[in-house]
């Protein structure tokens, strides 16, 4: 029998909910339920599909209040919830707006002027997505929704540890009898994920380095894709004519936004020696302002640290700093109130690559933040990683911006803001070293991943073709 898996609250530390994951065999009982409606899904075409998506947009508005609650009761947070709702409902209409033309059929001519060229795509059956904690809703439905769009029955794994919402999101998703059948939520952890991958044609993973491996060495074992979305350890560089106004609320903002847990946050920043005390001191000023989101969750923007785990990373990595010199300016601990694990927005001085802060993922609101004299420099410090997801450039010239962001290996660079990709899902990107593998989930190729690709090569005379063997 599977042992069932109890769940924590992250603002109380009370184990207050409990998930039973499904045995293997049920599991491959829900995917062969789902490739069976596939079929029909994707019959209907895709302004069957558009129809369908809109209507259980519809179901979410209705109820939207409990599965609002049931997300702040996952990660202990309010605003950050309800901007992840709204993402997630914006990227309906994104996608159903985008998806037509994207699935429109092409024919041109070949380089042999009697063979004419068709082109078509068709869907992969289906897609597994396992999703991580951080967001649970919204990385759950990140890709969920482009390949429901693109005909694929999809089934998704949440995070363990943030559950609740799948509940509230599963009753919406039964009034709309033709999704029902192709999109289905499973319960878990590693073990049903595992298990997820063995039944699904293409498997999207977001979540750590270390799984991302096992994950991608088991989508090769059974000869699938696999698109991974996973560390980052983002930098900031503030040049010396950067608007510090502006470069410090832009940076706040992307390192503490739901509390520091993001992949995309700001982890490390490196300013202008001339700037450098002027920089830090702001920041610190402003860090100074926000508030935790306790008693209340509208007492304040800092949420709880979701994870239990992470809390004691996020404090190794301040315990390894302050042991070798590092500066706490504000914060500059995790601590338990309420029984759940909170830390308050955190600026370091005094930092370099021999401390963890400066090296691996924290995922906390921590703003390490070090000068350096020369372009040259900056640009080593920021690739000395191996971690290549996205950066943020401050200037005044957009220009020299754009050179040094080239010589960045990352996949996305904000220009005069930060962690832009988080709310601008236009711009198509890799994910460069350990941060991940695969196409861009962003963009058409967010798309037309979930599509593969099929050529219909067509005679079009009767004469022999000047290849063909000489049969006189």
């Amino acid at each position: 029998m599977t042992k069932p898996i109890e769940v924590r609250n992250p603002r109380t530390g009370k184990f207050d909910y409990v998930i039973v994951p499904p045995p293997p065999k049920l599991i491959s009982q829900q995917c062969h339920r789902l490739r069976r409606g596939q079929i029909a899904w994707q019959e209907i075409g895709i302004e069957g599909r558009i129809v369908a998506l809109k209507q259980w947009q519809q179901a979410i508005l209705s109820d939207r209040q409990q599965l609002t609650d049931t997300l702040v009761t996952d990660t202990g947070r309010l605003s950050t919830s309800v901007l992840e709702i709204d993402s997630f409902l914006n990227s309906i209409d994104r996608w159903c707006n985008l998806a037509p033309q994207l699935l429109q059929e092409t024919a041109k001519n070949t380089s042999a002027p009697f063979i004419s060229l068709q082109q078509t795509a068709v869907p992969y059956t289906l897609i597994g997505i396992i999703s991580p904690w951080n967001f649970p809703l919204l990385l759950s439905t990140i890709d969920t929704i482009p390949a429901l769009l693109a005909g694929c029955a999809v089934i998704v794994k949440p995070s363990e540890i943030t559950p609740r919402f799948a509940a509230p999101l599963m009753n919406t998703l039964n009034t709309v009898p033709q999704l029902r059948d192709v999109l289905n939520f499973v319960e878990g952890a590693g073990q049903t994920g595992a298990a997820l991958i063995e039944d699904v044609d293409l498997i999207c993973f977001t979540g750590s380095v270390e799984t991302g491996r096992i994950v991608a060495e088991t989508a090769a074992r059974n000869f699938i894709p696999a698109y991974l979305e996973l560390g980052g350890k983002d930098p900031a560089i503030v040049l010396e004519s950067a608007d510090l106004d502006l470069a410090t609320s832009a940076i706040l903002w992307g390192s503490v936004v739901n509390a520091g847990q993001s992949c995309l946050s700001i982890e490390r920043i490196y300013v202008a020696e001339s700037i450098f005390e002027r920089f830090y001191h702001q920041l610190v000023a402003k860090a100074h302002n926000l508030q935790l989101a306790y008693p209340t969750v509208e007492s304040g923007e800092i949420g709880p640290i979701i994870s239990e785990k992470q809390a004691v990373i996020i404090n190794e990595h301040l315990h390894d700093a302050i042991d070798k010199g590092a500066i706490i300016h504000c914060g500059g601990k995790v601590e338990e109130i309420g029984g759940g694990w909170w830390c308050r927005p955190t600026v370091i001085t005094n930092v370099n690559h021999s401390m963890k802060i400066m090296t691996e993922e924290t995922f906390g609101p921590i703003m390490p933040t070090m000068s350096f004299s020369t372009i040259e420099e900056v640009i080593d410090l920021a690739n000395d990683s191996i971690y290549g997801l996205s950066a943020a450039i401050f200037s005044e010239s957009t220009e020299l911006a754009l050179e040094i962001g080239m010589q960045l290996d990352v996949g996305a660079i904000s220009i005069n803001d930060a962690s832009l990709t988080a709310m601008i899902h236009e711009g198509e990107k890799n994910s460069f070293k350990f941060s991940g593998l695969g196409g861009s989930r962003m963009g058409a190729s967010g798309f037309k991943r979930f599509l593969r690709k099929k050529a219909f090569l067509i005679k079009t005379n009767t004469n022999k073709d000047p290849w063909w063997f000489n049969e006189e």
